[in-house]
């Protein structure tokens, strides 16, 4: 079901697929997959299997059912792009985003050659901005090159978790970046510099930068909860989001 959501960079999440498998360093402590096991514990429907990857298409058709214009985080539980998910029913998912005309859709993957193999037969809907994780050199930075071969009207790259330096960025035909440290009682740390060289890169390549979280250390380096860490960076929230795409600065409202 389309719920609302405590994520700083949208509105609402849509699951038309729970459930993922892990594939690099930042899978390590999934959120998703301890919510989905805390989910099944409840008994919440949809989430019978837990965290294995299953297709819901009964929850195909549950934008269209809104008017009011909405930003959503498709598959916030799942990987929209896993090798276990049918190209149709990937194309069922991208088909109601192009038939939703009113919202955005926010589409993130850590499987980006896929992502870029499948939109070489299909063309995005103007609605859908596409994104990858980078969560390091080796996994993380690889998946860059492979989202600026998706002809996407905003492409974006979530910079979470965090977990080392990553010098160098081409940010060439990105706009938006979104930095946050990991959270739970396992997170890594994130260092101030590492951030600090993101945001500068971001200014410098003219990309949006959206800082969302400490996490679970803080720009001290001192371990605590994320509530208390916060999300101020040298003193202030980071709140951009691309210019003449959808919002000039981060005016999210869940209703």
């Amino acid at each position: 079901m389309s719920t609302k959501t405590s994520i700083e960079w949208t509105e609402q999440t849509w699951n038309p697929t729970v459930g993922c498998s892990k594939i690099s360093p930042g899978c390590a402590h999934c959120y998703a997959e301890v919510m989905a096991r805390r989910l099944k514990a409840m008994r919440v429907k949809g989430y019978e299997n837990g965290f294995k990857l299953t297709l819901l298409p009964h929850r195909l058709d549950e934008p269209l059912k809104r008017s009011k214009p909405t930003v959503y985080f498709v598959n916030s539980m799942s990987d929209i792009f896993h090798d276990e998910i049918p190209d149709t029913y990937i194309r069922k998912v991208f088909d109601v985003i192009r038939q939703a005309p009113q919202h955005t859709f926010q589409v993130l993957t850590k499987r980006a050659e896929r992502m870029a193999k499948f939109f070489k037969n299909y063309e995005p809907p103007r609605n859908a901005w596409l994104g990858v994780t980078v969560e390091d050199k080796k996994h993380g930075l690889p998946r860059l090159d492979l989202l600026r071969q998706v002809p996407a009207f905003v492409r974006f790259v979530s910079v979470e978790p965090l977990l080392e330096d990553l010098g160098g960025i081409n940010l060439k035909h990105i706009h938006w970046v979104i930095v946050g440290g990991e959270s739970g009682p396992m997170s890594r740390p994130m260092k101030q510099e590492w951030v600090l060289n993101v945001k500068r890169q971001c200014e410098q390549q003219d990309v949006a930068f959206f800082f969302k979280q400490w996490g679970g250390w803080g720009a001290d380096g001192q371990k605590r909860a994320k509530k208390q860490n916060g999300r101020l960076l040298q003193g202030r929230t980071w709140d951009a989001v691309p210019v003449g795409h959808l919002y000039c600065s981060a005016t999210f409202e869940s209703a």
